[in-house]
């Protein structure tokens, strides 16, 4: 699977509060969630970011509280990918599950730039700027998770392979 968007860049320890504000959690409306994305720390970001654009941050990218909201509300709002240097378990393991992909590409991500353009080779973690030319390399993502994110997540990937059985 190949991505290619413009990047929104944020720094290290971007937490689920700054990804959606705790004030917001009264709705699980994925569009709502989507409105207020990123606000706390990018306050143009949910008006501004468009489908297909990618995220990259530093360390620890979504550590904090392991509410689902954080990846629904990235997810909604059109991202395609987060790329940072490292990610909090339970915000991993979430995002895979509603199949938002995401990649962890070490320090190598610092290169990169606000507004660089990037293509992303999930099968080989292959990332290449295409706006300053250079080629970073994560860890590919395994062929059933692939296939997770593929499917849009894994309640979708579990029953595509209960209609499959039958």
């Amino acid at each position: 699977m190949i991505i290619q968007g413009h990047i929104w860049k944020f720094g290290n320890d971007v937490d689920t509060d700054l990804i959606i504000p705790a004030r917001y959690l009264n709705t699980s409306d994925p569009q709502e969630l989507a409105s207020h994305c990123m606000e706390d720390a990018d306050k143009n970001f949910a008006g501004q970011v468009k489908p297909g654009d990618i995220i990259v941050a530093g360390r620890n990218f979504g550590c904090g509280s392991s509410r689902e909201h954080a990846p629904v509300a990235i997810k909604t709002a059109g991202v395609s990918c987060v790329i940072a240097a490292s990610f909090a378990r339970i915000f991993y393991r979430n995002a895979v599950n509603i199949g938002l992909p995401i990649l962890e590409a070490g320090e190598s991500v610092q290169a990169i730039e606000h507004g660089d353009e990037v293509e992303i080779d999930l099968a080989t973690g292959e990332i290449r700027n295409l706006t300053h030319p250079a080629v970073y390399k994560a860890a590919a993502f395994p062929e059933f998770m692939q296939q997770i994110i593929e499917a849009g997540g894994l309640i979708n990937y579990v029953a595509q392979k209960k209609r499959s059985e039958v």
